[in-house]
């Protein structure tokens, strides 16, 4: 068990395909505070390093989304894998 489970079990009921949460959004999710770490674009992108099996992606790649961290650090755009194809190329 993950502390980020709840995370998974969220993206994994969602029926959108695309769609932001906020940091505060996905603390609720959670139930715990991020790290600070966690305004890191690399912290959530499992493309910059898919050799670190984080647990934050764990869960995310779990739920079925990549996830990308908003430019401006506010929050984070999860796009369900199979869906993102002409802009990734």
């Amino acid at each position: 068990m993950s502390d980020y489970d709840p995370l998974r079990d969220h993206l994994k009921k969602q029926t959108r395909d695309d769609f932001v949460l906020t940091m505060d959004e996905i603390e609720e999710i959670l139930g715990f505070g991020l790290s600070r770490a966690s305004h890191r674009a690399s912290w959530w992108e499992t493309a910059r390093s898919p050799q670190v099996a984080a647990p934050q992606r764990v869960a995310v790649s779990e739920g079925g989304f990549i996830a990308t961290r908003l430019a401006d650090g506010s929050g984070v755009r999860f796009q369900r894998i199979g869906t993102i194809k002409a802009w990734r190329r």
